[in-house]
């Protein structure tokens, strides 16, 4: 606590009146970090109507959070509390709410119901986010644009093989 004190430029005590011990300053620097991931998620998909150009907004979110120099996505992707239930929570909540916004368009698309739209949800968000993190992991040996690209043609060519029942619902 002295040296992030020092770091922050404030006194011990000052950091104290803030935060009880380290656990409750880690819980704030997680849920600062899970709330900007969740505000750059929800931008994302509601970027555009086209459902190939949201994949690819959502997936280049979590390419630039991992990507920030500050390396506070590895609060988020690369903890070793876990256990802790306050953490997991917060480490959980980008997650669900992310791979819910997705299943909830992928069921109104689809026709699929939320239970197996929430599936696919939660491996397309799985899948960003570790194509991500492993990409900061090895260097970033393949340009941001090249990697998202990648990374979403992948789901967009696994998801575009679901049928639009939206287009027909539409049409009537």
């Amino acid at each position: 606590m002295d040296e992030i004190a020092d770091r922050a430029g404030v006194s011990k005590p000052v950091l104290y009146q803030h935060f009880d011990g380290k656990l409750e300053l880690y819980l704030g620097l997680l849920e600062t970090q899970s709330d900007l991931l969740i505000d750059r998620l929800e931008a994302a998909l509601a970027s555009s109507d086209d459902n190939a150009e949201r994949i690819g907004a959502t997936v280049r979110a979590y390419f630039q959070f991992a990507d920030e120099p500050n390396g506070a996505h590895r609060l988020l992707f690369e903890t070793d509390l876990i256990s802790e239930p306050a953490v997991r929570d917060l480490l959980e909540r980008p997650v669900v709410q992310c791979a819910d916004a997705v299943a909830k368009l992928i069921a109104q698309d689809t026709g699929l119901p939320f239970s197996s739209a929430q599936l696919l949800g939660v491996s397309l968000v799985g899948m960003a986010q570790a194509c991500a993190q492993r990409w900061v992991s090895e260097g970033r040996q393949t340009p941001l644009d090249e990697a998202v690209e990648l990374v979403s043609t992948v789901a967009w060519r696994g998801l575009g093989r679901f049928p639009l029942t939206r287009a027909e619902n539409d049409a009537d």
